[in-house]
């Protein structure tokens, strides 16, 4: 039976901050969660959401989740679909529902009229990695992620002359 994926709802925040925490977990980074249910409310489900959320039952057992929110190509001139995080649990995982919530993503993308449906992946991350590629998608190896953030972002947030 495949797994239901419904979008979330906030009082799905508690199921949501734990698969977040086991994805951190999982990719060696928990210490820097500092996400809260509180934090979580209000990015998800506030005035002016900044991204959406889906999760994945077998039967009645959570499964999964994905985190995505509307980018933007100029090239395409089209929306895109960006996927910051998919998260099965160890235990489930082999049994479609990655797989299914990547579909799930793909049908929106393609409901919403978006030229692309893409993500990150960390580069040690094979299992992850060798799964992306077996669906068909296609490394972009001749781009690098940067960010600015933290004390970085701060700095250069300053009004001009400070």
């Amino acid at each position: 039976m495949p797994p239901l994926i419904r979008p979330a709802t906030p009082e799905d925040l508690p199921l949501i901050l734990d698969f977040i925490r086991g994805l951190a977990a999982y990719e060696k980074l928990l210490p820097e969660v500092t996400a809260t249910e509180a934090k979580l409310r209000a990015t998800l489900f506030g005035p002016q959401p900044a991204a959406e959320c889906v999760l994945a039952f077998a039967g009645d057992t959570p499964a999964g989740f994905a985190v995505f929110f509307t980018s933007y190509s100029t090239f395409l001139a089209q929306p895109g679909l960006y996927l910051e995080d998919l998260f099965v649990p160890p235990g489930l995982r082999g049994r479609g529902i990655g797989k299914a919530l990547l579909r799930h993503l793909a049908r929106l993308a393609a409901q919403r009229g978006c030229g692309r449906l893409e993500w990150a992946v960390l580069d040690w991350n094979q299992p992850a990695i060798d799964f992306y590629e077996s669906l068909g998608a296609k490394r972009m190896a001749d781009w690098t992620t940067c960010r600015l953030s933290g004390a970085a972002l701060a700095r250069h947030a300053l009004p001009p002359g400070d």
